[in-house]
């Protein structure tokens, strides 16, 4: 499977973003889909992911009920709803998939499959 993000973009602070992850040569409906981020200087670290068959997810403490994740199967896409970021937010975003996790989990290099990544800067 091939994912490609995209909605990031430069925004203020207390702004919102939405980004869109997009997969092609499979259908995502068999994958855990989970998002990651990089800030310069930074490890990779996870941000959410969703369970496939359920919608279940998990989210890291720093963007708890700021960020929500989604899944829209019928459009092979994973969402990322951003709200209220920070400047901390800043990073560049990535989407991951592996084959269902039977618990959810925001490992790196569990995931196999990854996009490009897309920027998201934060700042006033």
């Amino acid at each position: 499977v091939q994912l490609v993000e995209s909605g990031g973009g430069l925004v203020q602070p207390g702004d919102s973003l939405r980004l869109s992850c997009t997969a092609s040569g499979s259908t995502l409906d068999i994958y855990t889909v989970g998002w990651f981020r990089q800030a310069p200087g930074k490890e990779r670290e996870g941000v959410s992911c969703i369970s496939a068959a359920d919608g279940r997810s998990i989210y890291a403490d720093s963007v708890k009920g700021r960020f929500t994740i989604s899944r829209d199967d019928a459009k092979n896409t994973v969402y990322l709803q951003m709200n209220n970021l920070k400047p901390e937010d800043t990073a560049v975003y990535f989407c991951a998939a592996e084959y269902e996790f039977a618990v959810l989990r925001l490992v790196e290099n569990e995931y196999t499959h990854w996009g490009q990544g897309t920027q998201v800067t934060v700042s006033s």
